[in-house]
């Protein structure tokens, strides 16, 4: 990476298409840092991107995410490591609820994600004061909408009891 003179900003480095005699898997596979190139034929499977959803044990809260490393990512949420959420630092220590894996790329894991809270919020909530069990209810009833909303059959969805 080049700074600019004039600006100061990061150029980033631009890759080169491939030559006339370069296989295109192997052009593609250049230009993902740190993958192989078996890895990038592979294509869906390499992916790796996860939907979760955490709750806390302290309060009655849910927290749902996008990531491609999820016990990284729920170790920022416990303040163990720097970046969690800063939605999910009043809800600590979070526990695995429930991880959706088989995601073909990041765009249809946020867009499923995206789904799964805006169905979530429109459905209708019980007037009583909201435990963890009930909260957990209404997200497993908003996804269960979201499976036949969407072509989920390639998905792996585990919950996790706690």
């Amino acid at each position: 990476m080049k700074l600019s003179a004039t600006f100061r900003s990061a150029k980033i480095p631009r890759a080169l298409p491939p030559k006339s005699g370069e296989p295109a898997a192997a052009a593609s596979a250049s230009c993902a840092p740190g993958s192989s190139p078996a890895e990038a034929a592979k294509g869906k499977a390499a992916s790796g991107w996860c939907v979760y959803l955490i709750a806390s044990s302290w309060i009655p809260r849910t927290y749902v995410g996008v990531t491609t490393d999820f016990p990284r990512r729920l170790r920022q949420h416990n303040g163990e490591l720097k970046g969690g959420a800063k939605a999910s630092s009043a809800g600590r220590p979070w526990n695995l609820a429930c991880l959706i894996e088989g995601f073909v790329n990041r765009s249809e894991a946020c867009e499923f994600e995206s789904k799964w809270k805006n169905i979530s919020r429109k459905m209708a909530r019980k007037r009583s004061e909201p435990s963890m069990t009930s909260l957990l209810q209404h997200r497993e009833m908003a996804l269960s909408r979201l499976k036949t909303d969407l072509a989920c059959s390639h998905l792996k969805i585990k919950w996790h009891s706690s």
